[in-house]
């Protein structure tokens, strides 16, 4: 009898400590199952916001390119992941900023649409000018550097679209130089599509302090 009471005790923790390690291995299983419920519903939430984005994205697009449907039509003018591109020759001369006859008329054109465009859209416009990577040197005095030009012809596009009217609060003028040119520039064909006007829709910049207009 008292072989088996000893046998009893001996048992019984070996139970117990057996029993404790399922119970662990249980938790352990079950936090690493809501680990990974947790990892999917992020995945899944971010990849609801991803198509989400993309399906504005793919509006937007749609909504500009139908507002553009006739400059782009004949072909004066590009889309291109939402940017308006306009060939420099289209609006000015060589190592120029004054807008020729044809350029005004193709911006006279489009501010109808672009105004219909921003109608019902939290954005504006900006417009930027590029160059090629040709140093201007004595060809233009007027001008230090392609910064400059590039400078001077996006204000010119900017300031004829207001006259045209464009209201000014809807745009404003970029600078890029020679960067982010379109092409390599290593033939003048690839120079020539470098030398150009941008105009993008991007978003207002939003200020809601309480202070936010006041000096």
């Amino acid at each position: 009898m008292l072989e088996m009471e000893a046998e009893s005790e001996a048992t019984t923790p070996t139970w117990m400590a057996f029993a404790d390690l399922m119970t662990g291995l249980l938790g352990a299983f079950v936090l690493l199952l809501m680990g990974v419920m947790v990892a999917q519903l992020d995945l899944a939430t971010t990849l609801e916001a991803e198509v989400h984005k993309r399906q504005i994205e793919e509006q937007k697009r749609q909504s500009l390119e139908q507002a553009l449907a006739i400059p782009l039509a004949s072909g004066r003018i590009t889309l291109n992941n939402g940017r308006i591109g306009i060939s420099g020759k289209l609006l000015f001369e060589l190592n120029s900023d004054q807008l020729q006859p044809e350029g005004r008329q193709l911006l006279r054109s489009l501010v109808g649409p672009l105004q219909s465009y921003l109608a019902s859209r939290e954005e504006i416009l900006m417009v930027s000018g590029f160059t090629d990577d040709r140093s201007i040197g004595s060809r233009n005095k007027k001008f230090e550097d392609n910064w400059e030009l590039s400078a001077q012809r996006a204000l010119t596009v900017t300031r004829t679209l207001i006259e045209e009217g464009m209201p000014p609060a809807m745009l404003f003028a970029a600078a890029f130089g020679q960067q982010q040119p379109l092409l390599p520039n290593t033939s003048e064909p690839a120079r020539a599509q470098n030398r150009r006007v941008e105009i993008a829709p991007v978003p207002k910049v939003k200020n809601d302090s309480p202070g936010a207009g006041k000096p």
